[in-house]
């Protein structure tokens, strides 16, 4: 297919979001004979993905919370961006970042509409927060040409919740950016890190989490289990690596306390990225997550291609990356006894916990790997732009 002079804007509300969902991605659809713009509201790592990446970036403020206002007003720079640059495909992720690029492209004409739903929110919401979440993304649904779930979860709570009738495509085995293989492993320089920071403990038997400390991560329910658990077998460890977020939604004063009390095997390290992190999973036992929702969460893979079982919980997502048993466990979300039961029997049985962990690396290879996950999206391009030119 010749490419010339396609223009690709693929955007997220955040440039963090950019940095990560698509690095690598940007600079192959430009070697693939692309113009590729990325876009997000103003930031450092915006700056990192233009020096990376290769490509032009653009910035236009938005919002992650609703504000009528100030996304009136992020609309209308969006217009105004794509009625200059007149992209061929607009490629969207995140809520805000949906809603305001597909209103925007309609409006402005774009011919290609696309927004990668990575996460509801609404399923988890109530009342008028619930509504207005729902209306926002059968928004985005109306105004885009053409909609990507990340998951068949995600897929079936947009046709359920009747967001929208438009014929729906998960790509591949579903996720957004896949695994690079080779990154996520053992590697000499990660197990250095992890020596050389007295991370490993053969005496002890480590959780571990990643993602942000927030309510609806689970981390209410998780502190509170394993505070059990720890007193049942004190050579145990929980391992919180992420940020507090205090104004979105933050963890209970009672969980904060069980934190912060050294007593409690409880260790909350803060952010941690690069290969750092992976010293953590590598010096980890097996990793939890028990989140209220998610799209499709990229943890869960990275744990497993560091040959990690997992306890997730039954939600979009995590339970197509966890085989009960096979992998890891599932659990049900909000259920702090069934989450304690799934952890106690990670400590107990030595030969699941080893079967589980010796078969998650290879089924994260066999069905996310990053090519393989790449391959699909730029497949789709190419055939969604070629439809778009008959």
């Amino acid at each position: 297919m010749n490419t010339n002079k396609v223009k690709i804007i693929r955007a997220t509300t955040v440039p963090q979001s950019l940095d990560s969902f698509c690095e690598g991605m940007l600079r192959e659809l430009s070697e693939k004979g692309y113009e590729v713009i990325g876009l997000s509201s103003k930031g450092p790592e915006l700056d990192d993905v233009a020096e990376r990446e290769g490509v032009r970036v653009i910035a236009v403020p938005m919002e992650r919370h609703i504000s009528l206002t100030r996304d009136c007003k992020s609309l209308y720079k969006m217009w105004r961006v794509f009625r200059k640059e007149k992209p061929t495909m607009v490629h969207s992720m995140t809520p805000k970042a949906g809603m305001i690029c597909m209103v925007a492209a309609w409006f402005a004409h774009v011919p290609v509409r696309v927004h990668t739903f990575t996460g509801l929110v609404w399923p988890t919401a109530t009342g008028l927060k619930r509504r207005i979440l729902m209306f926002t993304d059968w928004l985005t649904c109306a105004c885009a040409t053409h909609v990507i779930p990340e998951g068949e979860g995600v897929k079936n709570d947009l046709v359920t919740g009747k967001i929208t009738k438009k014929p729906m495509k998960v790509l591949g085995y579903g996720n957004v950016c896949g695994v690079d293989m080779t990154y996520y492993s053992r590697r000499e320089e990660v197990m250095d890190i992890a020596t050389r920071n007295s991370l490993r403990a053969q005496d002890y038997f480590t959780f571990l989490f990643v993602g942000r400390i927030v309510g609806d991560k689970g981390i209410n329910e998780l502190c509170q289990a394993f505070g059990r658990l720890h007193q049942e077998y004190p050579k145990t460890r929980l391992w919180l690596v992420g940020a507090y977020e205090e104004n979105l939604d933050p963890v209970k004063s009672e969980t904060k306390a069980l934190i912060e009390n050294p007593q409690n095997g409880i260790v909350a390290v803060g952010r941690k990225c690069g290969e750092e992190l992976l010293a953590y999973y590598a010096a980890a036992d097996c990793f939890v997550i028990p989140s209220y929702r998610e799209g499709f969460p990229n943890t869960v893979l990275e744990a497993g291609a560091m040959g990690l079982p997992s306890i997730v919980t039954d939600i979009n997502g995590s339970r197509e990356i966890v085989e009960e048993g096979k992998n890891g466990m599932i659990v049900p979300p909000k259920d702090e006894n069934r989450l304690y039961d799934a952890m106690r029997l990670m400590i107990q049985s030595n030969i699941d916990r080893g079967r589980m962990a010796g078969n998650a690396r290879q089924m994260i290879a066999d069905r996310f790997e990053q090519g393989y996950v790449r391959k699909c999206l730029y497949e789709y391009y190419e055939t969604i732009l070629e439809k778009q030119r008959q």
